[in-house]
């Protein structure tokens, strides 16, 4: 295994690599485990096994920017710091933080082998805070906040009653045995089951190695079910909105969004599990097609679906003004606040990062000693070049 000096650093085999960074049916493409910042860098524009990776989730950060920032431009929408949008910049916040871990993680993880964990933990927490992102979205824009019509009057997010039929306002869209869970339990049943699902998944690189992408794909169909909840209430119930307002021709197209949203993860965890199409020809896609590869795109596709559901929900209260609740309105379920949106993801991602730095320091214990004589090994050979 020699350097060319001035040259990039030689793509290995799997056998030339540390057991640890073998990839299943991936036999060539892995870079040095000793790459500096800037070969690490300079990685993401040659062929590797790892540069699909990258930039199938680098390049859809651009993407996801731009139908985001759509909505700021609707006509009736509020400006883009007032409170109603601060439950969609959280979900922002989520999405992009999730696709750059993502992205980075792939890029950066040859620095050593205790890089390469802490770059994977930071990616698992970077999902767990993107699903508290998206159950954010859903809680103001989807269900409850977006026009429960209750008995009494009791809640100042009505919609417009004058074109519904007779004994509308008798029927409670509101279930109250779901009202309690939505209300009280949701959001703190999406912040528990996210930082299970770090635990697990950052347990799964120290032990239950051999079923660990399974247990990864299964790990997170937990909090999908948590944060979907808000969907499934609204595909089960009658629509908060008039049949004949624009509001209802708005959230029509919710559902479609929500299935394929549904269809997409399903895809991305079949490659994920399954390892096709490497599984059927080891080494035949090493660089570019493995499933990894389609895993992202799938993941990707399927968060811009749950991006338009969100949109449609928001066109659809922006089309109700009267379910934009100011804070003075005497609301059952009060709008969104710092505390509620940006509280809760600051908390959720200080108990992350210290789990992260927990199974770090863990990692450094077990590989430190592997990763300095690597060290000493690629000092030597670069010495040798001058």
């Amino acid at each position: 295994m020699l350097l060319n000096c001035g040259q990039p650093l030689p793509l290995l085999r799997h056998t030339d690599v540390p057991p640890r960074v073998i990839e299943n049916f991936i036999l060539t493409g892995y870079r040095f485990p000793n790459y500096s910042l800037r070969d690490c860098l300079l990685s993401a524009f040659r062929p590797t096994n790892e540069t699909g990776n990258f930039w199938t989730h680098f390049l859809p950060v651009f993407i996801f920017s731009y139908y985001f920032v759509e909505v700021f431009g609707w006509e009736g929408a509020p400006h883009g710091d007032a409170p109603f949008f601060y439950p969609l910049w959280n979900y922002f916040i989520g999405v992009f933080c999730l696709l750059m871990a993502s992205s980075m993680a792939h890029l950066l993880n040859s620095m050593s082998l205790v890089v390469r964990e802490v770059c994977f933990f930071v990616d698992y927490g970077t999902i767990s805070a993107y699903t508290v992102g998206s159950s954010l979205a859903y809680y103001y824009y989807i269900h409850p906040r977006a026009g429960i019509v209750e008995t009494g009057g009791h809640n100042g997010s009505h919609m417009d009653l004058k074109h519904e039929p007779a004994g509308a306002v008798i029927s409670s869209y509101a279930i109250p045995e779901f009202s309690v869970f939505f209300e009280t339990f949701y959001i703190p049943c999406a912040c528990v089951v996210a930082i299970i699902c770090v635990l697990s998944c950052c347990n799964t690189r120290q032990r239950w190695r051999q079923h660990r992408y399974v247990i990864r794909t299964l790990v997170f169909l937990l909090p999908f079910l948590i944060s979907s909840t808000p969907v499934f209430y609204r595909l089960l119930t009658r629509s908060p909105y008039s049949n004949t307002s624009s509001s209802s021709v708005a959230s029509t197209s919710m559902p479609s969004f929500f299935y394929r949203h549904c269809f997409w993860l399903l895809v991305s965890a079949v490659f994920n599990i399954s390892k096709f199409p490497e599984r059927l020809a080891p080494g035949r896609f090493d660089i570019w097609g493995h499933s990894h590869q389609w895993f992202h795109c799938c993941t990707f596709l399927s968060i811009l679906d749950e991006l338009h559901m969100i949109k449609a929900e928001v066109r659809a209260i922006l089309l109700s003004p009267t379910l934009l609740l100011p804070p003075t309105t005497l609301a059952r379920l009060p709008g969104p606040t710092i505390a509620s949106t940006y509280g809760v993801m600051l908390l959720l991602q200080t108990t992350i990062i210290s789990i992260i730095v927990w199974f770090s320091w863990h990692a450094n214990c077990i590989y430190g000693a592997q990763r300095d004589q690597l060290a000493k090994e690629h000092l030597k050979k670069h010495l040798k070049c001058h």
